[in-house]
């Protein structure tokens, strides 16, 4: 039986555009527990757009209970429920992208939307209105802990326990999970001089160790006969190590923009040391925060985060069951290890990931993943 959830979701922003924050829920359809929260304050930002993220977020937590789940969105915006229904235009710029994360996360024939009265969205907007006082008094919004208490929708006879967690170890029998075999990019000429190398810089292409190594990930991959789909970041290096891989497995590649690589603003070209000369105090609290920027950027690690969990969602929602061979950059792979461990975000620091590495994770059916490989180079000896 195909499990439903309700999902509640709602933005703010104090000013309009001001500082904003959205809030979602996750509640069994059949009960009315929520099943999970999330909010976030996501700087200064209008309504909409805070009520978008909101929708997008509550959609990523369902995902990850349940990806065969269905879904009923409740919103009080009556503007983000027209329009992801289909029924209005969306006219605006900002909005158009964010509708396209919220419609990749579900196939379409299993979300559904509604608008409710305020009041009926109390608590997706209690958890925006938590999120944007976490973000003015400086600090990051935290969930409830399993002490409090979680709260129905509606009264109901007799306490009803909250879902058990997944347990660890041996299990049910899932049937056959989504393997993401994880390719970092040949070295181009910035690689052995330690540049950063982002997706605002020169892009460029692979040099001729670079090329040396993409035909040994080729073979290596040829080899083993189990890739079934490459999909790759839009960037030259990831694209050219891509085409060298498909060609010998007779595939095509598929690009996805969401497994570029972070936006390193002016450290673009730059090696850690000049930018540790140039903008020493930026660097610091990039290197202290997911959520500072590279001077001159307009992203951080946490939204590096958010952008390759909907590139992942959205691969996994076209590849269920089969091997995908996918070409990225070093933060966004090492984002999908991270995300898959459960880690936190400094973990990425800790990580060694060289050019034409291996990395790889299963994705299965109760939303738990796998890390299988991390930073294979065997094929390159």
């Amino acid at each position: 039986m195909t499990r439903r959830f309700v999902v509640e979701a709602d933005g703010g922003s104090r000013g309009n555009p001001g500082p904003a924050g959205y809030g979602a829920v996750v509640r069994d359809a059949d009960t009315g527990l929520i099943l999970v929260e999330a909010a976030e304050f996501i700087g200064r930002a209008t309504n909409n757009v805070a009520e978008y993220k909101g929708l997008i977020a509550g959609l990523r937590a369902a995902f990850e209970l349940d990806p065969a789940a269905a879904v009923d969105v409740r919103m009080d915006s009556k503007l983000v429920v027209e329009q992801m229904s289909g029924r209005w235009k969306i006219k605006h710029p900002d909005m158009q992208p964010l509708a396209a994360e919220a419609r990749a996360v579900f196939p379409r024939d299993r979300v559904s939307y509604a608008w409710i009265p305020r009041e009926r969205n109390k608590d997706a907007d209690r958890l925006a209105n938590e999120a944007m006082d976490a973000g003015r008094a400086g600090r990051s919004w935290a969930p409830r802990t399993a002490a409090d208490p979680v709260v129905p929708a509606a009264p109901v006879e007799e306490p009803l326990p909250a879902p058990a967690a997944p347990k660890a170890g041996w299990g049910a029998d899932l049937g056959t999970p989504t393997t993401l075999v994880l390719l970092r990019h040949g070295e181009t000429a910035l690689t052995p001089q330690k540049r950063f190398s982002g997706s605002t810089g020169s892009d460029p292409e692979l040099s001729e160790k670079g090329r040396w190594q993409a035909e040994r990930a080729a073979e290596a991959l040829a080899a083993r006969g189990t890739v079934q789909a490459v999909v790759c970041s839009p960037m030259l290096r990831t694209r050219q190590t891509a085409e060298a891989a498909a060609l010998r497995l007779g595939l095509e590649v598929r690009v996805e923009s969401g497994l570029r690589e972070v936006d390193f603003g002016d450290w673009e070209g730059l090696t850690f040391g000049e930018v540790q000369e140039r903008h020493p105090a930026d660097l610091d609290a990039w290197l202290a925060s997911s959520k500072a920027r590279p001077t001159g950027s307009t992203e951080s690690f946490a939204s590096l985060a958010q952008r390759v969990a909907v590139a992942r969602d959205k691969v996994l929602a076209r590849y269920a069951g089969r091997t995908v061979l996918v070409v990225s950059h070093v933060s966004p792979i090492k984002t999908l290890v991270r995300l898959a461990l459960g880690a936190p975000p400094d973990s990425m620091y800790r990580m060694e990931l060289a050019a034409a590495s291996f990395c790889a994770v299963q994705y299965y059916a109760d939303g738990n993943a796998s890390l299988r490989l991390l930073n294979d180079t065997g094929h390159l000896r």
